[in-house]
């Protein structure tokens, strides 16, 4: 449920060559909301550079522009909007000539969305930005129209064209499409349908073109990983498509050092799963598991899966096997129904358990969820101030944690000028996923973008640590 801001670009090289011909058609991207989304927007400038087009970061250069909305949590569709209008203004002071809103907002609410914008010049559904390209082009001939909705979802294939825009040295590798679960309050399905995962040599054929490009961290991504491959194996044929065969044959690309998988729903984390986190080196001891809740009572409203009881044992697992294992987990208060016993349950739970990172939402209904027709919903106020006393409670727990850090040296993969000040050098451990995690600031030594150095830490924030490569 993490949201951020892309403002896409194509590597230097790729601009430098679409530029060879005259008077190149500019394209400005935003992407907003997860980076599964992000993957969406790398295919459509993909497609868009194979046509001509240069990526500029200036939207005021830019002849069209493309807003990848976010359509999952009150607060993105209220990003997307303000974004959509943000962008319109060019038509009045820049070069914009179209203005393409792609994305889950478009899909979700579809005529709604174009009745409610008319400044925007076409609205492109999930199942269809991989034929941008081919709309802008029929844009351009007058046989446009301005909504493309055809198709419910696309699935990436082998020859679908993605171009990286994240720094060299990372990637997110994007393996399925839809959900297989239905959590009440969840509209994914809605949008995105049900779950449809690729191939696996498919998905090792493009890690492997990532990493010969220089990736060096691979961020798996999907609506939840421990599904992978369900639908494939449901159908038969001899499916190898699992989770764990992932995992497997990506731990063993040459020249890939960290494997991060994003989204894990706790039941479908297998003792295979976590053995071979333990074993391989190249997998990242990282656990994202959006655990939602821990009261049996709110879990099984949500219609979650799992109990209390059976939470708590996969959680002891995995620190019994991998004890420097870092958890990452989110939480939703003011779920319908909530009572303070189930919040102080939940918040007694996070003491407990310590997890190194956590993220909490407040529940907002959603369209066409089942849980947003409940009954019993949780009065704003209240939301509010359960949200805060958790937060501030893991705030506690986060700087202790840190703390722990201090004389520690630990390899960092380097990103950079920090974004704070140009004196420093920012990158990331192995225990911090890029956008939603925290960074390790380096104050003393050099290195290049992309190198994997070891540094002492020497100071340590909320969210942040500080140190020296040694």
């Amino acid at each position: 449920m993490e949201r951020e801001e892309n403002h896409m670009s194509a590597p230097a090289s790729a601009r430098v060559n679409a530029q060879a011909g005259a008077a190149p058609k500019k394209v400005h991207f935003v992407s907003l909301g997860c980076p599964k989304n992000l993957v969406d927007g790398e295919i459509m400038l993909g497609n868009l550079m194979q046509d001509g087009y240069v990526v500029t970061d200036d939207s005021s250069e830019a002849d069209t522009v493309v807003v990848n909305t976010c359509g999952f949590i009150d607060d993105a569709k209220k990003e997307s909007i303000s974004k959509i209008l943000e962008m319109a203004e060019l038509k009045k002071t820049g070069h914009l000539k179209k203005l393409v809103v792609a994305g889950c907002l478009t899909q979700r609410y579809k005529h709604d969305l174009v009745d409610g914008l008319p400044e925007a010049d076409v609205f492109i559904g999930s199942g269809e930005f991989q034929n941008i390209s081919r709309i802008l082009r029929d844009e351009e001939s007058g046989a446009g129209k301005k909504t493309y909705f055809n198709l419910p979802t696309y699935l990436q294939e082998e020859n679908t064209p993605r171009v990286n825009s994240q720094p060299k040295h990372t990637a997110y590798l994007k393996i399925s499409e839809g959900c297989l679960k239905r959590c009440a309050f969840c509209a994914i399905p809605k949008i995105r349908g049900n779950l449809q995962s690729r191939r696996l040599p498919a998905i090792v054929g493009e890690a492997r073109l990532l990493v010969a490009g220089g990736v060096r961290e691979l961020n798996v991504v999907s609506h939840d990983f421990t599904d992978f491959g369900w639908d494939l194996r449901r159908k038969g044929a001899g499916a190898v498509e699992r989770p764990e065969a992932l995992l497997a044959a990506l731990a063993d690309i040459d020249g890939l050092d960290w494997v991060r998988v994003l989204y894990l729903y706790p039941d479908g984390v297998s003792d295979e799963m976590i053995e071979l986190i333990k074993t391989r080196p190249k997998l990242v001891k990282y656990f994202d598991m959006p655990l939602q809740h821990i009261s049996d009572a709110v879990l099984k409203r949500m219609n979650r899966h799992m109990t209390c009881e059976e939470i708590t044992e996969r959680l002891g697992k995995i620190r019994a096997e991998i004890p420097e294992a870092v958890i990452r987990t989110q939480f939703i208060v003011g779920f319908p129904g909530e009572t303070e016993e189930d919040f102080q349950e939940l918040l007694r739970f996070v003491k407990e358990q310590r997890f190194d990172r956590v993220g909490c939402f407040i529940y907002s209904p959603e369209d066409n969820t089942p849980a947003g027709g409940f009954g019993d919903q949780v009065d704003e106020a209240v939301k509010q101030r359960r949200h805060d006393e958790l937060m501030e409670a893991q705030m506690e727990i986060s700087r202790e944690k840190h703390r722990a850090f201090i004389g520690r040296v630990v390899p960092v993969l380097v990103e950079g000028l920090s974004e704070e000040t140009d004196l420093l050098l920012q990158g990331r451990m192995s225990q911090q996923a890029p956008d939603i995690d925290g960074v390790v600031y380096i104050n003393d030594g050099q290195a290049e973008i992309g190198q994997i150095v070891n540094v002492r830490i020497t100071d340590a924030h909320d969210y942040d640590l500080v140190g020296a490569i040694v």
